[in-house]
């Protein structure tokens, strides 16, 4: 039996598409088909496979239909049931061939998708791809493989508390956003000490009170607003499947992605003097120089989990980070991006020290950038476009990073134009060290895009 997904839901990091529309149960269940015949060696040997699910709508009637597939192809699968995402990247590190979890991230209601793991490495691009050709080939092992349900709370939370310190209470705000975090984080918090104030931890997949994406502001007024109330040292916010962190300080101030990375590499690199850390190429300036000037090694690297992942693997940096909240500890962790373990973290840090999170935030170099900014741009359209951008400032003698799109920098700083992976879009970022220098870099950013 062949089979053809619709063109939009094979991305670069995942399998996701809108529920009814260009992803449905058939979907699921193929995709259970393609994946169990992946490698060569499990037709000789059947793979067991974790599978675990988001507290989506639609993610029961997705998981049945994988399990199905991944069962008539010969796997052996394993299910932990509704957990976060990186739950399911733990019980693949205990020793498991394989997972896949159903989830939606951080897209609206009406989408759901599936993002994939063998043996702890990062499985995107081609493999995404080959799942596609295996279902169009109906290349498909066959089997009967076995189905067993496990409980992995607790050992997930043994595990992510090892990092614990409790040298003083804390109050804290934790916003789950009606994700699958919720129930696992009330767990967790009977574990902190201190005051800790939970928000939106019933699992709705309509997510009722806020979107589930602590990288856009909005989304998180209700834990800055209750960080004020109750006067809290720290707020905490989850995206809907929890490997992405949003963090505010006790002011009530956005911690930026690349903030709580320099936070975090002072720790990191006072154990481990000289350790490779990255950060993505939107990350500031500011960050890469911090690194070095506590004694490790930054690394600047393409954005997106699944590259960052295997980068990390690659150089054996213990620590890396994204903007938009993807925060991976190899440091006494497992390299996975997890939003609950990194609250750990800095909780602990916070805990263990006697600055607030605000002072640690201060120290670090002050500039003028914007947000992420990003600009609609066709899928057939977009990355031929940063091709021509890129010939451009050769032919214009520019200085500029072609790892992820371009990174031009001059004397106002620098701007960044990439090509999204997971949209119909373009992504774009200024900093500078000025106002009038970020005005110029805008000038500058803007001039390419009148070209589009």
């Amino acid at each position: 039996m062949t089979y053809n997904f619709d063109n939009s839901v094979l991305r670069e990091y995942d399998i996701r598409g809108i529920i009814g529309e260009t992803l449905a149960a058939e979907d699921a269940y193929n995709i259970g088909r393609a994946f169990a015949s992946f490698k060569p060696t499990w037709q000789q040997k059947a793979p067991t496979i974790a599978v675990g699910r988001d507290g989506r709508v639609s993610s029961n009637m997705l998981e049945e239909a994988l399990i199905k597939g991944l069962r008539e192809s010969g796997a052996n699968v394993v299910s932990i049931g509704l957990v976060a995402t990186p739950m399911l990247y733990f019980t693949v590190a205990q020793g498991i061939d394989a997972g896949v979890m159903i989830t939606g991230s951080h897209n609206p209601p009406s989408h759901n998708g599936f993002k994939f793991m063998i043996a702890g490495e990062s499985f995107y691009g081609k493999d995404i791809k080959k799942i596609g050709e295996i279902a169009a080939a109906g290349a498909y092992f066959s089997g009967n493989g076995t189905l067993t349900h496990k409980n992995i709370e607790e050992d997930y939370l043994t595990a992510i508390l090892k990092s614990y310190t409790n040298k003083r209470p804390l109050k804290v705000v934790w916003d789950c956003g009606n994700g699958a975090t919720g129930e696992i984080v009330e767990k967790l918090v009977q574990h902190i000490a201190g005051e800790n104030i939970t928000l939106f931890t019933k699992i709705d997949g309509s997510f009722p009170n806020h979107h589930p994406d602590p990288s856009v502001a909005k989304n998180l007024q209700d834990v800055i607003a209750k960080v004020r109330e109750h006067q809290c040292d720290i707020g905490i916010a989850f995206d809907g499947d929890g490997d992405r962190i949003g963090v505010v300080d006790q002011n009530g101030d956005v911690i930026a992605g690349d903030q709580l990375v320099a936070i975090f590499a002072a720790e990191v690199l006072s154990k481990n003097p000289g350790a490779t850390i990255i950060a993505d190429v939107k990350a500031s300036e500011t960050l890469f120089a911090e690194i070095k000037r506590l004694g490790g090694n930054p690394l600047m690297w393409k954005t997106g989990h699944s590259l960052i992942k295997a980068k990390m693997k690659e150089t054996k940096a213990l620590l890396a980070g994204e903007m938009s909240g993807h925060i991976f500890f190899a440091d006494n962790y497992f390299g996975y991006d997890d939003a609950l373990y990194a609250a750990v973290r800095i909780i602990s840090l916070l805990a263990g020290g006697d600055k607030s999170l605000s002072e640690l935030r201060n120290a670090l170099p002050q500039t003028f950038s914007t947000s992420e900014l990003r600009i609609d741009c066709p899928d057939d359209r977009k990355f031929a476009f940063i091709e021509e951008v890129q010939q451009r400032l050769r032919d214009a003698g520019a200085r500029f990073s072609d790892i992820d799109g371009v990174r031009v920098m001059n004397e106002d700083g620098w701007w960044l134009l990439r090509a999204s992976n997971t949209q119909a879009a373009l992504v774009a970022r200024c900093e500078a060290a000025d106002a009038q220098g970020l005005k110029n870099l805008e000038a500058q950013l803007n001039a390419q895009l009148e070209l589009l």
